[in-house]
């Protein structure tokens, strides 16, 4: 017979819905210590919005160029009607909430609520502790599982940080990364400034610079810097530098001299200009930007989320906040007026260490960015198919796709180097999602990618998901500025900048014509694939310590028409001008 407390257990197990659950500690993390009960923990919950495909129709429309509805892009009070959850779902969780003694935040279709970690571990049925990554970073307050109450299952899509360990990276290139030029470099350069009154259009492919972009993509459009704006997202304490975008204008870009940033903190971000913390990522980000798009303003987020190492009295632990979500709702709450019409980002990670559940809700609220008129770009990532190429779970060989860069809903950008011709770069990412369906915007185009390959590689990703990169752009060698230093920088965190310039020149020229922003690109960009250089040559290569693919691993060859290395291929700018805004001149 059972004890009372036995069966009270049983009870409530039973009348416990599972949301998530990690068979093991997921591969290089490693537990620190089991969290104290009294630690303060900040969730979120993420509510089942109510006419949730009814906006992914309406997206498409509105994106789509010969649809009626193109560029009707909804207001924030528009786009609530669409995602607003039920009276009853809000109800029922913050009544759950508050019979814990919670108190608990609404804002739409997310709940947020702060308590301490003795009552998130009852709430959830779970037991929360401090988890390490063996490549460095602060430790995550993370649980390898979670559960609510059975009757709150179909009104709770998830609630995290729980379950997402993964790490967020800038991604650069682990071939050719950042290399600081010496004095001579810098004398050199700056002699043939002096000769020309500008910096010389060369495109030699040591040294890829701002003219060379101009020059190679045949961009010569000036646009109104009024009512126009790009942003980028730094994360991870980088923030660019003022004093750094001075001189690479002065080196590099004169006709943009003066022009400078603006910074927005989000989540406990801050703009430390004396930061002794890597700042190429987000030097890169601006100066290329801007190399691109002047005079468009600038703005940089600069979003937190990253506690300190070591505790101190100030700041007793690590933050448990996930920058993603923090960022995305901080973006969503904005009034249209203040949001920016493109939007750039050179961060990722596997797709595979992301809860789908997670994965799926951060792509739905990139989604309803789009929706808001927002163009959002993200770098496809440094690793070509893959880097170990192992499946979590089974340990199988299987290609690794990135996130958020296999997201239908965000624009992947690969990369090339060279000149004439333009090739793919061998670090370039790309491939299928493991998560997301193939839209119909690319499915002429990728199946025809598929047909050309045969059952090359079948067994190794899942030919019927969505394909990305979905366009590209120079990756390698690129001139940058860091804490004064003359630097080289290559990965297709140097490509989404740039293609972040030609789109925000795009919306630009929109806006001088009368037109709305273009907003979520893809449709546009696949119905458009004459305006692109399409690369047929290189590959994106990977999987070299797998032995499943022997000596010389994997690769994605670059081939004519779509490839998941370099996408539909680079831009050329005078027919996507056309494109986006007929009648506004190429100069």
């Amino acid at each position: 017979m059972l004890s009372l407390a036995a069966t009270a257990l049983f009870a409530t197990a039973a009348s416990a819905r599972l949301m998530d659950s990690l068979s093991a500690v997921p591969k290089g993390w490693t537990e620190v210590r089991q969290a104290a009960l009294d630690e303060p923990i900040t969730l979120k919950v993420a509510l089942p919005q109510q006419h949730a495909e009814a906006l992914e129709q309406a997206v498409i429309d509105m994106s789509t160029p010969s649809h009626p509805n193109y560029g009707n892009h909804l207001s924030r009070n528009e786009l609530r009607s669409y995602t607003a959850p039920t009276e009853d779902a809000v109800a029922s969780v913050v009544n759950w909430l508050s019979k814990k003694d919670v108190k608990s935040a609404v804002n739409n279709d997310w709940i947020t609520f702060s308590t301490t970690v003795e009552k998130a571990n009852e709430l959830l049925n779970t037991t929360f502790a401090w988890y390490q990554y063996e490549k460095g970073g602060s430790p995550k307050l993370r649980t390898l599982d979670y559960s609510i109450p059975d009757e709150l299952a179909s009104q709770i899509d998830l609630i995290q940080p729980t379950t997402r360990f993964g790490q967020l990276g800038a991604r650069k290139s682990s071939i050719f990364d950042m290399q600081i030029l010496g004095p001579a470099d810098g004398d050199e350069k700056k002699a043939k400034i002096a000769a020309t009154g500008a910096a010389k259009a060369d495109c030699r492919t040591s040294q890829i610079t701002p003219a060379c972009l101009k020059s190679l993509y045949n961009i010569q459009y000036t646009p109104s810097a009024d009512g126009n704006l790009v942003a980028f997202a730094s994360y991870l304490e980088e923030y660019a530098r003022y004093s750094d975008l001075a001189k690479f204008e002065s080196q590099w870009l004169p006709s943009a001299s003066g022009q400078n940033f603006t910074v927005e903190l989000v989540n406990g971000g801050k703009d430390d200009q004396a930061s002794s913390s890597d700042s190429g990522e987000a030097n890169l980000d601006i100066q290329y930007i801007l190399a691109v798009s002047a005079p468009v303003p600038i703005l940089e987020y600069s979003t937190g989320g990253r506690g300190p190492l070591v505790p101190t009295d100030d700041e007793p632990g690590p933050s448990s906040n996930e920058p993603y979500l923090e960022f995305l709702t901080y973006l969503l709450d904005q009034p249209d007026e203040k949001l920016p019409q493109t939007l750039s980002t050179s961060y990722g990670e596997e797709e595979q260490s992301v809860p789908a559940e997670y994965a799926l809700k951060v792509c739905n609220m990139f989604m309803q960015l789009g929706a808001r008129g927002v163009s959002i770009l993200f770098s496809s990532g440094d690793s070509g198919p893959g880097d170990s190429c192992t499946r979590v779970g089974d340990d199988a060989a299987f290609f690794q796709p990135t996130f958020p860069g296999a997201c239908p809903y965000i624009t992947s950008v690969g990369a090339t180097r060279g000149i004439n011709p333009e090739a793919a770069v061998s670090f370039s990412s790309g491939g299928f999602s493991t998560l997301h369906a193939r839209p119909a915007w690319q499915d002429s185009a990728v199946s025809a990618y598929l047909t050309s390959i045969g059952s090359t590689y079948s067994a190794f990703f899942n030919a019927s998901n969505r394909g990305f990169p979905d366009v590209a752009a120079q990756g390698a060698s690129f001139a940058v500025v860091d804490k004064g230093r003359d630097a080289l920088l290559s990965g297709t965190s140097a490509s989404a900048p740039v293609f972040a310039g030609v789109v925000a020149l795009l919306n630009a020229a929109r806006s001088e014509a009368g037109m709305k922003p273009l907003g979520f690109l893809n449709p546009f960009l696949y119905e458009n694939a004459a305006a692109f250089n399409d690369i047929a040559s290189g590959s994106g290569n990977g999987c070299g310590s797998n032995p499943v693919f022997g000596r010389n691993g994997a690769k994605w060859n670059a081939t004519a028409g779509w490839d998941p290395v370099t996408g539909l291929g680079t831009p050329i700018f005078d027919k996507l001008l056309a494109a986006a805004a007929p009648g506004v001149e190429n100069k």
